[in-house]
């Protein structure tokens, strides 16, 4: 197995697929960061102050503002309601939530990034696993091998899994170390709340506890890599009926972009919850978020997340291993 992931392992090298999504990371957040920071000029300049006390009451004072209005959904005032609230128990508690630093970019950008951004590199990476060797004309030879079609499916995937933590791996060291240039590399041990519940509409903050900032690090990139891994197997099951890498990044690419249209519109739609694009924003169950659809918890994610991808893996290996690749 390892000699099989080992070729594996090769050959995703060989189509520079991580290179490309490693240039991705590199071209992209310079960008973000670059918006970050002129974000945060902006809001001082438009304050005359940096006190982050003054901003953070300016922005409660801001949505509160919005939510007079009364053209707004009802699902976007509760989001807004607990947001407000959210912000007071900052203030509070005189914890700042976005002390600049690169470990704040770092969890502000796997905040934005893990319900489609992060997905999308990760459909880059796997879509062309198996379907390759089908546009390529080298699935017979492969198959030829004294080896059972499911250790070669398994290699596949062992070898997608290790190149999925990689780019997780990647994508906080790339965001710590570029962002750091413009915020600083400090801030580690920043106090974070976490530990926040909706109930209703009502913010739930009974349950709230403190983290160092590396700590919440860790658990929000954890959360990302699972997510990653699912995208991933459903992804890989994807590569194995479609023979067309170009169809398979067609299909991926509408199922995740649909999903983030869902989670603004289909609030009142419950059964869509059990959709797997809808529950890929983990990392808002840990920020005290209001979950898209009423109901939906961070275990019920990732129960529905859990199935989506075993019920995933089973099809990719039950297909792969019957099919007829004579002709």
């Amino acid at each position: 197995m390892i000699a099989l992931i080992h070729n594996e392992t090769l050959k995703l090298l060989r189509r520079r697929r991580f290179l490309v999504v490693l240039l991705i990371l590199a071209i992209l957040i310079p960008i973000f960061t670059y918006a970050q920071y002129k974000s945060v000029l902006t809001a001082q300049e438009r304050m005359g102050t940096s006190d982050w006390r003054a901003l953070l009451q300016q922005q409660i004072v801001d949505t509160q503002n919005r939510l007079a209005s009364s053209r707004m959904p009802a699902e976007w005032q509760e989001f807004l309601k607990v947001r407000i609230q959210q912000q007071q128990y900052y203030l509070d508690h005189n914890i700042n939530p976005m002390a600049p630093g690169a470990p704040t970019f770092a969890r502000g950008f796997m905040d934005q990034a893990i319900s489609l951004f992060l997905p999308m590199i990760i459909v880059v990476l796997a879509v062309d696993l198996v379907s390759a060797e089908f546009s390529e004309g080298t699935i017979k030879l492969l198959l030829t091998r004294p080896i059972r079609r499911w250790q070669v499916l398994a290699s596949k995937y062992l070898t997608l899994l290790l190149f999925v933590s990689l780019v997780i791996i990647a994508t906080l060291m790339l965001a710590s170390l570029i962002s750091g240039i413009v915020f600083g590399y400090s801030g580690w041990d920043l106090p974070v709340l976490t530990g926040f519940q909706v109930v209703g509409s009502e913010l739930d903050t009974s349950r709230v506890f403190v983290l160092p900032q590396w700590q919440y690090l860790l658990m929000q990139y954890g959360l990302g890599w699972f997510v990653s891994v699912v995208v991933g197997t459903i992804t890989f099951m994807v590569s194995v009926l479609v023979r067309s890498a170009a169809a398979g990044m067609g299909i991926m690419m509408a199922a995740l972009i649909s999903g983030t249209i869902l989670t603004q519109m289909a609030s009142t739609w419950e059964s869509a919850k059990y959709l797997f694009n809808v529950n890929l924003g983990l990392t808002d169950y840990l920020a005290g978020v209001l979950p898209p659809i009423r109901g939906m918890t961070l275990s019920f994610s990732l129960a529905v997340l859990s199935v989506w991808a075993i019920v995933s893996l089973m099809i990719a290996f039950v297909v792969f291993i019957r099919r007829d690749v004579t002709t």
